[in-house]
């Protein structure tokens, strides 16, 4: 059991570590850190705009991380805030041009780094991976929550 452990969380941590390196150089070219990518990422699916809230949860970040982010996304003219009814108060941030630029070049090359990783998989792997990561996922998510069983 402990070999899986070892296998699992070694794996994840430099899963992690990679793809953060990765998005670290890709987002660099844009004056931003790794941790941005997500953002820009998730604003390009929702060209209506999207509101803080909303965002955090899509994102699976925290009220004050999400602040931070859309913070340094509009001092650097990637988003704007949109109002709505007349009032910024329950306004949508929206990717500016420059910020759909960004987000499109950085989905781009997410895309050609998932499919380079994964190239000698076949689909049917490449589907058995995906669903069994989908459950790991959603079993650890609820684990965190509900905190482990007691023996």
């Amino acid at each position: 059991m402990l070999e899986r452990f070892e296998r699992f969380s070694l794996s994840l941590f430099e899963l992690s570590r990679c793809w953060h390196k990765l998005a670290s150089e890709e987002m660099s070219r844009h004056g931003l850190r790794s941790s941005h990518a997500t953002y820009l990422t998730t604003l390009l699916r929702c060209e209506e705009g999207i509101t803080a809230v909303e965002l955090g949860r899509l994102c699976s970040r925290d009220k004050s991380d999400v602040s931070r982010m859309i913070g340094i996304l509009s001092e650097k003219g990637f988003v704007t805030k949109v109002e709505v009814d007349g009032s910024l108060y329950r306004g949508r941030w929206k990717l500016t041009e420059t910020g759909r630029t960004a987000a499109e070049q950085v989905c781009h090359r997410a895309s050609l780094a998932v499919e380079m990783a994964g190239g000698d998989l076949t689909e049917a792997q490449r589907a058995v991976f995906y669903e069994a990561l989908a459950s790991i996922t959603a079993n650890l998510k609820a684990l965190s929550k509900e905190g482990l069983p007691h023996e």
